[in-house]
C-alpha cells in the first residue's frame, strides 16, 4: 500500500470514529472543508481514545498504564505510524500548527478522573476544565487557523471551559452514581447541597435550583468570552465552532430553565435540534 493511500485510509478511520461517537461535535465538523475536517477528526479520534480509557471498566492501575502509553504514543505520532489514528494525527500536525503537547494536559485531566479527584474550589475545577476541554479548544484552533494566535488561544481555552462546565451540569446525576462529583465542595456547602458520590440527592429542590443556576451563570460568562473567538476565524471554521459550541450552549439554557430535570436524567437535544443549530451556524445566524 502506498503512503498516500495509507494516510487516506487513516483519515477515513478517524472520520468513521467521529461519525459514530461524536454525538455533538460531528455536526460542526461536517461544516469544515476536507483538509480541516479530516484533521479535526484525527484530533477527536485520539481524544476519544483517551476518554474511553478513563470511562472504561478496567482496574484503576491498568487505566493509568494505558494512559501512560497514550502519552508516549502521541509524542511519537508520525505518518509512519502503524496506528491509523496516530498516522493521521502525525500527518495533520505536519500540515497545521497543532499543539500536540496539549494532549499531555488532556491525559493529566483523565488521570485525575481515574484517581477520583474532587475539587474544593472553582479554581481547582477550572484547572481540570482547562486540562480536559481547554486543550481541545486549543487543538481545534490549530486546525481552524487565525491571524492572532495568542489572543485566539485564550478565547479557545475559555470556550472549552464553558463546554466542560456545561458537561458537568448535564452529567451531574450520571457522574454522581458513578462515584464522581465535580461541582466544587465550597459551592455545595454555600448552597447547602449534599452530593455524595454514589448516593442519592438528599437536598431540597430549592437549594439545588439555586446551585445549578449559579453554576449556569458562571458558564455563561465563559461562553461570553469564548464566543469572542468566532470573528477571528474564517467562515467555515467559524460555522464549525459556532455549531459545536451552540449545541452545548443550548443544553446549558435548557438545564438552567429546569434544574430539577438534571436530578433525574441527562439533558439532551434531538438530532433535528442539533442539525438546526449547525444549519444556523453555517448561515451565520448562531452566536
Amino acid at each position: 500500500m502506498t503512503q498516500p493511500t495509507r494516510i487516506r485510509d487513516a483519515y477515513l478511520e478517524c472520520e468513521r470514529i467521529t461519525r459514530a461517537q461524536a454525538r455533538n461535535f460531528s455536526y460542526g465538523i461536517r461544516l469544515l472543508p476536507g483538509p480541516k475536517r479530516r484533521a479535526l477528526s484525527a484530533v477527536y479520534a485520539f481524544a476519544r481514545r483517551i476518554d474511553d480509557i478513563g470511562d472504561g471498566e478496567l482496574p484503576r492501575e491498568e487505566k493509568l498504564r494505558e494512559l501512560k502509553q497514550c502519552r508516549e504514543a502521541v509524542h511519537q505520532a508520525s505518518i509512519g505510524s502503524t496506528d491509523p489514528v496516530l498516522a493521521a494525527l502525525g500527518d495533520a500536525a505536519s500540515r497545521m500548527p497543532l499543539p500536540l503537547e496539549a494532549f499531555d494536559e488532556l491525559i493529566d485531566g483523565c488521570e485525575a478522573d481515574v484517581r477520583g479527584t474532587s475539587y474544593a474550589t472553582f479554581d481547582e475545577l477550572l484547572h481540570y476544565c482547562r486540562c480536559v476541554a481547554g486543550t481541545i479548544g486549543r487543538l481545534s484552533l490549530g486546525v481552524f487557523g487565525t491571524d492572532d494566535p495568542s489572543t485566539a488561544r485564550e478565547r479557545a481555552d475559555a470556550l472549552g471551559v464553558a463546554l466542560q462546565l456545561t458537561n458537568i451540569l448535564r452529567d451531574v446525576r450520571e457522574d454522581q452514581l458513578n462515584g464522581r462529583v465535580y461541582l466544587p465542595a465550597g459551592d455545595l456547602a454555600h448552597f447547602g447541597v449534599r452530593l455524595e458520590p454514589g448516593g442519592g440527592f438528599v437536598e431540597d429542590t430549592t437549594r439545588w435550583n439555586r446551585l445549578v443556576r449559579f453554576q449556569a451563570a458562571r458558564a455563561e460568562r465563559w461562553y461570553t468570552e469564548g464566543f469572542r473567538l468566532l470573528p477571528m476565524l474564517d467562515r467555515r471554521s467559524r460555522a464549525c465552532c459556532a455549531s459545536m459550541a451552540g449545541i452545548y450552549h443550548e443544553l446549558l439554557v435548557r438545564i438552567a430553565s429546569n434544574p430539577n430535570a438534571a436530578m433525574r436524567e441527562r439533558t439532551s437535544l434531538t438530532g433535528w435540534r442539533k442539525a438546526g443549530v449547525a444549519a444556523r451556524s453555517l448561515a451565520g445566524m448562531a452566536p
